[in-house]
């Protein structure tokens, strides 16, 4: 046996799975699928019936969560797919930084500021000008596999 201490780098994520498996027959509309290694979300399934060689055949179409492009799969509908772990958390929006940074208020006081404004200009003119304005904004904020994004606002009135 070695005498040497084993470094371990921390990742703090206990090494949870960004995805999970699920059959491709039940995943239905509306719901999410990794399509060439991207988180999207199923805008249309249809199926096809089974052939001479056996397996019926599931089509996706499905939209990127965080780029918005159009994807497609094939996949037999008893094999599995993996499907993101998806989850929606929101922050409220404490300051905008020059260099397109938001610095946002989670739920336990803390600050979170690794996260970019929306390339969706017109989300992004809406965080920029409410913000602008001084009233109180709540951003959503999207989270699948490593990957965060700024989805949705609400305003909450203005600052006291």
């Amino acid at each position: 046996m070695s005498d040497e201490e084993h470094q371990f780098e921390s990742k703090a994520d206990a090494g949870a799975s960004k995805t999970f498996p699920q059959q491709a027959g039940a995943i239905r509309k509306n719901g999410y699928l990794v399509i060439k290694a991207r988180p999207c979300k199923v805008v249309e399934v249809s199926t096809s019936k089974t052939g001479k060689h056996g397996h019926a055949k599931c089509h996706f179409v499905a939209i990127d969560i965080f780029t918005g492009k159009k994807l497609e799969d094939i996949v037999p509908s008893s094999h599995n797919c993996d499907v993101p772990h998806v989850n929606r958390t929101d922050y409220q929006l404490i300051d905008i930084s020059e260099d397109g940074f938001v610095s946002l208020l989670t739920e336990n006081g803390n600050t979170k500021d690794d996260l970019k404004l929306p390339t969706d200009d017109n989300l992004l003119t809406q965080i920029k000008d409410g913000f602008a304005e001084g009233k109180d904004l709540v951003v959503t904020v999207m989270s699948a596999m490593g990957e965060e994004q700024i989805c949705a606002l609400k305003d909450i009135g203005p600052k006291n």
